[in-house]
């Protein structure tokens, strides 16, 4: 049986209705024609049982396109679907949706949780993160995503700031003072059956970012008005309902909550692994035929370094998180065949562009091109629109820019777009390249160099592991730059002058470092990034 025709309106006035709701016509968002025609090409507009999929659209629209709302949406169309897979086994779509309305019926009635309230989620990937976010979405409480590097110091000042009134967290993590916790694994063991309604407000989503260069900001995310967002991804990452997907980015990350909405959009399984690990990522692909790996870049190196080689049912392997290096990206398709696609995005404004693997090829440290319904400018420093080939500020305007941080914190905006807080410039084709973060330039001599520049030619030195490049205070030229340098263990000894002498070969003569430091490892966050504080 197919949809009914009211069904397919319904679906197309969603995203009307999202994209008036809120979004300027100027930020091109995907029209209902694209819209339909992107989730039909990715199997969302499959025929199904009228009563299934009436109940999917009533779904959406009493309970909206959180991530609650997202989940019932799947439970109502595809019940027995596997929905999850982790170490504790596999839960179908119905069985996940029961256990999360228990859970927020647990919250509701032990801790006293309801619609605006704030809850911690201090979880590794395993159903424990993803039952409290769901009950928290269903019960309009916000739901602070807590990294799991963090300290305990830095835990116990996410709930003074955040003012949390609960922290659900995993056994191997101390419940922070001076606050109610929650074992994550006590809303894992279901309960009695409970009655929940639509919030007046939906749940909202309080993302950490990542605090490389200082104290993390809490960035408060919408939740998705409609398909709209959805359209975007999919607009340039094949990915098709049903399909079976292997999450091993941090969840707590914007990109891994991310990659989790986006499963439950699509109706697939989503398959988690609470500790990363290139043999056990390898083997966990396979053993459960996954199409399709969300990653950050860093595990891509972990891959190649330990020459592990993913199933050939992987398809699509998506990274965000951190930079990808040009290199890296080449050497991974190289193993694996065209299947990497880099999405370059920010805590703040989500996505911003998607590089296919046909970009990569033709540039390989290209960020690629923005999706339908996303724009991007570069702008100087007084606004205005800089050439093609001109190194400018990046700013970006979509359906999913954040609402703001917490305290208040400013932000760069124009013309309803977002800064990233990143350099970068697009070719007259369209593709963007990223040069580096606006606070991570270096002026030497009078001469701006970006250490990301420097950094991808010494990732394709032969012998580099992975390298991280700064800046440090010079007396003669202002700031110089200093190289870190971590080397394969297997391969030959590499001295600092033949560090100096590849950048001189490759690059240009202001860019070459005068000091190179070999060390065991890079200090870096749980997704990847290096913290590069740590290094001075």
């Amino acid at each position: 049986m197919v949809p009914r025709r009211q069904d397919l309106h319904d679906l197309r006035g969603d995203v009307g209705d999202s994209a008036a709701g809120g979004v300027p016509s100027h930020l091109g968002s995907p029209d209902s024609v694209t819209a339909v025609l992107t989730l039909a090409r990715r199997g969302l507009l499959a025929p199904g049982l009228p009563h299934r999929v009436a109940s999917q659209v009533l779904a959406l629209r009493r309970w909206g396109f959180g991530l609650g709302g997202s989940l019932l949406s799947a439970a109502a169309r595809s019940p027995g679907a596997v929905a999850l897979i982790d170490p504790s086994g596999s839960l179908s779509y119905d069985a996940l949706r029961r256990l999360s309305f228990a859970a927020a019926g647990r919250l509701r009635s032990s801790h006293g949780i309801g619609p605006g309230d704030r809850v911690g989620v201090l979880c590794r990937n395993h159903r424990g993160f993803v039952l409290s976010a769901a009950s928290l979405s269903l019960l309009g409480a916000d739901a602070v995503l807590i990294n799991t590097g963090f300290s305990p110091s830095q835990v116990a000042s996410v709930v003074r700031e955040h003012g949390l009134r609960l922290v659900v967290h995993d056994p191997e993590f101390p419940a922070p003072p001076s606050v109610a916790a929650l074992v994550s694994s006590a809303l894992s063991s279901g309960g009695p059956d409970v009655s929940l309604s639509p919030p007046a407000r939906p749940g909202r989503t309080v993302v950490l970012t990542s605090g490389t260069t200082g104290v993390p900001k809490g960035a408060r995310r919408p939740n998705p008005a409609g398909v709209g967002p959805l359209v975007s991804i999919l607009d340039r990452l094949p990915v098709r309902t049903r399909s079976r997907l292997l999450i091993a980015a941090p969840l707590f990350h914007t990109w891994g909550y991310a990659a989790l909405q986006l499963a439950f959009g699509l109706r697939s399984c989503v398959v988690l692994t609470p500790r990363f690990s290139p043999s056990s990522l390898v083997e966990l692909a396979g053993r459960h035929r996954c199409d399709g790996l969300f990653a950050v870049p860093v595990m891509l190196s972990r891959l190649l370094d330990a020459d592990c080689v993913l199933p050939p049912s992987v398809r699509v392997v998506a990274v965000s998180g951190s930079a990808l290096p040009g290199s890296l990206a080449t050497r991974f398709m190289d193993a694996h065949g065209e299947v990497l696609f880099n999405l370059y995005g920010s805590t703040e404004v989500s996505w911003a562009s998607v590089a296919t693997p046909s970009d990569l090829r033709a540039s390989p440290a290209s960020a690629g091109r923005p999706p339908r319904g996303t724009r991007v400018q570069i702008l100087s420093a007084s606004g205005a629109p800089v050439p093609a080939g001109v190194v400018g500020r990046i700013f970006v305007g979509n359906e999913m820019l954040f609402e703001g941080y917490s305290g208040d914190v400013p932000v760069s905006s124009h013309d309803g777009m977002l800064a990233t807080g990143d350099l970068g410039f697009l070719s007259e084709s369209g593709l963007l390249t990223v040069s580096g973060r606006e606070d991570d330039m270096v002026i030497s001599g009078g001469e701006n160099v970006f250490p990301s520049s420097v950094e991808d030619l010494l990732a394709g030195l032969p012998g580099v592991r992975e390298v991280a490049v700064v800046g440090v205070p010079d007396a003669s030229y202002g700031q110089r730059l200093a190289a870190f340098v971590v080397l394969h263990e297997s391969s030959s000894p590499l001295s600092a002058d033949e560090v100096r002498d590849h950048v001189r070969q490759h690059g240009a003569r202001f860019a070459v470092p005068r000091d190179v430091h070999f060390v065991p490892s890079l200090p870096r966050t749980a997704t990847g990034k290096v913290i590069k504080r740590a290094l001075l």
